[in-house]
C-alpha cells in the first residue's frame, strides 16, 4: 500500500461526524461507541471542524467544563489539517509527525472521504515490516517459491 487511497478503500471509507451544535458529551458518546478517538464536525455537509480525545481533554475536562453544555463549535479543532487521496503513505506519516496530530481526514476536490489515524499508518508499517522480514527469511533459507 502506497498511496492514502488505497488505505482508506481497504479500511472503508466510514467517518465517524457530528454536526457542530452537538455537544461535547454527545460527540464523546459517538467517539466511544466507535471506538475512535476522532470525529469530523460538520455545518450543513461542510467540514468545519475536527474534535478529538486531546481537544475534550485540554479544552473541556482540564477547564472543567461540562460536557453536556458544552457545544463542539466551542472546543473543536478548526484549522485542519487534511490529506488528499493521492497522499503517499509516508508523506501522510511525516505531517502526522511534524505536526504532532494523530488524525487527518482525506479531503478530495471538498469531499470528505475518509479518516486517516497514526493507528492505521502504524498498521501499514507493520504490515510492510512483516512482509520484508519474510522475505528476507526466505532468501536466507534459500526458499526461492516465493
Amino acid at each position: 500500500m502506497q498511496s492514502v487511497r488505497e488505505l482508506i478503500a481497504h479500511k472503508g471509507g466510514k467517518v465517524h461526524t457530528v454536526p457542530m451544535t452537538a455537544t461535547v458529551l454527545e460527540a464523546a458518546q459517538v467517539m466511544n461507541e466507535a471506538r475512535i478517538g476522532a470525529v469530523v464536525v460538520l455545518d450543513s455537509g461542510t467540514m468545519v471542524g475536527i474534535l478529538t480525545e486531546r481537544d475534550i481533554l485540554t479544552r473541556v475536562v482540564a477547564r472543567e467544563a461540562e460536557p453536556s453544555r458544552t457545544p463542539v463549535s466551542q472546543v473543536m479543532t478548526k484549522e485542519v489539517l487534511t490529506c488528499a487521496p493521492e497522499t503517499r503513505i509516508t508523506e501522510a506519516r511525516q505531517v502526522m509527525r511534524e505536526r504532532r496530530v494523530r488524525h487527518l481526514p482525506v479531503v478530495d476536490q471538498g469531499q470528505l472521504l475518509g479518516m486517516l489515524s497514526i493507528g492505521d499508518l502504524n498498521l501499514v508499517e507493520n504490515e510492510t515490516l512483516v512482509a520484508t522480514i519474510r522475505h528476507m527469511e526466505a532468501y536466507i533459507s534459500g526458499d526461492v517459491s516465493l
